[in-house]
């Protein structure tokens, strides 16, 4: 039998809010909309640039219904301390559901 996920850190799900900044244009901020427990498994990386590195992770959680804030979606991000995850999709994890996959990106400048 497969061993559930072990959900010990603690991660911030962002979403991104578009504001008009008057000039023809928006500008970007970033809303905290909960807090969420998550297994975090590092997968493949690489070198983008000479100046950026590129992380991807598989990171789990409890699922949770589709149109819930709670549940994340690609355009949104995860955030621990100052560590930011992009999500890039999101998959139902298991056969009864009981969790979620976010593959997600972080980018770290060297």
């Amino acid at each position: 039998m497969k061993q559930p996920p072990k959900l010990t850190r603690k991660l911030v799900l962002e979403d991104p809010q578009r504001a008009p900044d008057g000039a023809g244009g928006y500008t970007e901020t970033w809303v905290a909309l909960g807090t969420l427990w998550a297994e975090v498994k590092s997968l493949s990386g690489r070198l983008n640039s000479d100046s950026l590195s590129l992380q991807k992770y598989r990171i789990t959680l409890r699922a949770s219904p589709d149109g819930f804030a709670s549940r994340p979606r690609p355009d949104q991000r995860l955030r621990d301390g100052n560590r930011l995850y992009r999500i890039d999709a999101v998959a139902e994890n298991g056969p009864d559901d009981r969790y979620l996959t976010c593959f997600a990106v972080e980018e770290v400048s060297r």
